[in-house]
């Protein structure tokens, strides 16, 4: 086809694009897709109220700067766990889309579950997609405001539930349901920042999120190869498209009725006949709604289907193993293998030990040589408990401290001074490599943790 043939898609000259309504379609990739989606929406709501240990299971404490995920606790110094998990969840979705394409936006990301939601409230309360069409046409009456009022006030309430659940990360359900005349300002405020951001998201914004501000669309391209799973037309078994009799071939046409179908239930209010583009986001509507065309107008299956471009265009099986692939997940099992590593090591107790800089040694009334350090002792357990600090034995190296123990509540940091005295007449080393150690006595001695330093002997 040459370039003077190729018809720019009408979607992409106009700038005044109508408001996607789609037309919900049922078939194989939809149950999937709902029963996917449903799935991390019940979750996400349920999380917030599962218990461990005595407290709430997922608690993300940003006022007591602490962040507690079944029976683990995180202080800002463990930055570096997220940090890490950040890094396997990005490359987990490039290891996806790099074999399946945009799955995750079709079938798990929160914006497209959201907006699900919000078109099918419209759905139940309009109508069809031709309803809702016709409504928005429609001069304002009593009908349009009482629809659309109806419609606003479930958004409304999907969103406070949505609001609650995301602050009950934050503040806990504890304090959130049980002190509602005692929430803070920035309760207040988190909860309608939350609330209105999912009101104009789902209500508004809906695939222009995903078109136009989601970066993650604009990179697939550059991740996608000849053997990337995606949604595809079957351009050559489909055209020349065109409306036929049921039942009577017609030798000239192609597979494609043009019944527009695809395009009615695409939630971005694309036409998956122009190709591959940047706002698909493989949900697999137009797939459902092919397939039933077909089995009306008795032709096969799969004029629209997962399928790749060495499929498709060069009538050769897919290459499921390939470099990129074996690249992808040979990092992902060295992050996981590292992650599980760490946190198997993970105490939820910290020790720091920092020198006084007042002074590097010095020699007591009775001819000894002390060093001074400053114990830092973090209680990371979500329940309060008792420690008692020590000096791992060392010949001519005593510990000195103005507390035997020290009780820290759940998440507490204590600073302690502490002394060290040498013997001059023992130690030969200018510097002696030392080792504290804190252990929790009311427990047993079930947390423990050890720090070196060095001992300077300047006699």
């Amino acid at each position: 086809m040459s370039n003077s043939d190729y018809k720019i898609p009408v979607h992409q000259i106009d700038a005044t694009k109508k408001r996607v309504h789609p037309r919900f379609v049922t078939g194989f990739y939809q149950n999937i897709r709902l029963v996917s989606m449903y799935f991390l929406l019940v979750l996400f709501l349920v999380l917030p109220w599962l218990r461990y240990d005595g407290h709430q299971a997922i608690w993300f404490d940003f006022t007591g700067q602490r962040i507690y995920i079944f029976g683990m606790t995180f202080l800002p110094q463990d930055i570096f766990f997220f940090a890490f998990f950040f890094i396997i969840a990005a490359f987990l979705l490039f290891f996806v889309t790099v074999y399946a394409g945009r799955v995750w936006c079709g079938y798990a990301c929160p914006q497209t579950i959201w907006t699900h939601m919000f078109q099918y409230t419209e759905k139940l309360v309009i109508g069809d997609r031709n309803k809702q069409f016709k409504l928005d046409k429609a001069p304002l009456n009593g009908e349009k405001i009482v629809k659309r009022g109806i419609v606003y006030v479930i958004w409304a309430m999907i969103s406070v539930v949505t609001a609650l659940t995301f602050t009950s990360y934050a503040v806990g359900t504890d304090y959130l349901y049980t002190n509602f005349f005692n929430w803070s300002s920035l309760t207040w405020v988190s909860l309608f920042i939350f609330a209105f951001a999912t009101f104009i998201n789902a209500g508004y914004m809906r695939e222009h999120m995903c078109t136009h501000i989601c970066p993650y669309g604009r990179f697939q391209s550059v991740m996608f190869d000849k053997d990337t799973l995606i949604v595809s037309y079957d351009y050559k078994r489909g055209e020349p498209r065109g409306a036929r009799k049921k039942g009577k071939e017609d030798p000239s046409l192609g597979d494609c009725v043009n019944c527009q179908m695809c395009v009615q239930v695409c939630p971005t209010g694309i036409d998956i006949r122009d190709g591959l583009q940047v706002e698909c986001i493989q949900c697999a509507a137009c797939i459902d709604a092919c397939n039933e065309i077909m089995d009306k107008v008795n032709l096969p299956r799969g004029l629209i289907r997962y399928s790749t471009e060495r499929q498709l265009e060069e009538n050769q099986p897919s290459k499921l193993l390939r470099p990129r692939l074996f690249a992808y997940m040979f990092v992902l099992v060295a992050l996981f293998a590292g992650a599980i590593y760490t946190l198997s090591g993970h105490v939820p107790l910290q020790l720091d030990i920092r020198r006084d800089r007042g002074q590097l040694s010095s020699m007591t009334t009775q001819g000894m040589v002390e060093n001074t350090y400053i114990i830092k002792i973090t209680n990371k357990t979500q329940h309060p408990h008792e420690y008692a600090i020590s000096l791992v034995p060392q010949k001519g190296l005593t510990l000195e401290s103005r507390f035997k123990t020290i009780p820290l509540e759940a998440g507490e940091s204590y600073d302690m001074p502490v002394s060290i005295i040498g013997d001059p007449n023992v130690i030969t080393q200018d510097k002696m490599p030392i080792q504290m150690e804190v252990v929790s006595v009311d427990d047993g001695g079930k947390y423990k943790a050890t720090k070196e330093n060095v001992f300077i002997n300047a006699k």
